[in-house]
This record gives C-alpha cells, structure tokens and sequence, in this order.
C-alpha cells in the first residue's frame, strides 16, 4: 500500500466507505421488510385460525372486505385465498432472509477491507 498517492488512497478508502454505507441503509431496509412480512404472517395464521375453529357442518356465510364492502364468498374460495397468500409471505421471507444475509456479507466485507487498509498504513508509520 505504500506505493499508492495519498490521494488514490483516499478515493479507495471512500468508495469502501460508501459501499459500506449503501449495504448498511439496504440492510436496514430489508429488516424492516422482513419484520413487516412476520407481522403479516401471524395475522395470516391467526386468521386461518378462527376460520378452521367455526366448524364446516354448519352453513356459515362467509364474506371478504372488498374496499369499504363486503362480498360473500364460498369458505373453500376464502380458505385458497389464505393459503396462497402464506404461501406467498413465506416466498418473500426467504428471498428477503437470502438477501438480508448478502448484504450483511458485503457489509462485513467492506469493513475488514477499511480495517486492513488502517492497519496497513500504521505498520508503515
């Protein structure tokens, strides 16, 4: 490292502290993400909860919210809706938990990178 200017130096060490930066604020965000998508999943098994415990001999009238409307439905329509709506959820946990773990990595990456270039330059001192 000592046959770099201290300007390449620089423009090094501040790009590595601008990656470091992004993945910080992407990581953020996908935590974020990820916290809102559980909070969907447990009202989502919540709620296949109460309709599982009204029992199918009886001839309850279902409805879904539409807007500021309800629709009545058949319980198989909403009971398919459900679980392809947790299906979904848990589709974008994964690739949200698959990305939170990238972007930790980089970020991990791109300290060590600042750490090396640090303790490079005091040995030379």
């Amino acid at each position: 490292m000592s046959n770099l200017s201290d300007d390449t130096l620089r423009r090094i060490l501040e790009q590595i502290q601008q990656q470091a930066v992004a993945s910080q604020r992407s990581l953020s965000v996908v935590n974020a993400q990820i916290t809102s998508k559980n909070r969907e999943k447990k009202i989502l098994e919540l709620t296949t909860q109460q309709l599982n415990a009204i029992p199918r001999s009886q001839n309850v009238k279902m409805y879904k919210g539409v807007g500021k409307a309800f629709v009545m439905q058949p319980r198989e329509t909403i009971s398919a809706e459900h679980a392809a709506q947790q299906k979904a959820v848990a589709d974008d946990l994964s690739n949200l938990s698959k990305k939170a773990k990238y972007l930790e990595k980089q970020l991990n990456d791109a300290q060590s990178q600042l750490k090396d270039i640090f303790h490079s330059q005091k040995r030379e001192e």
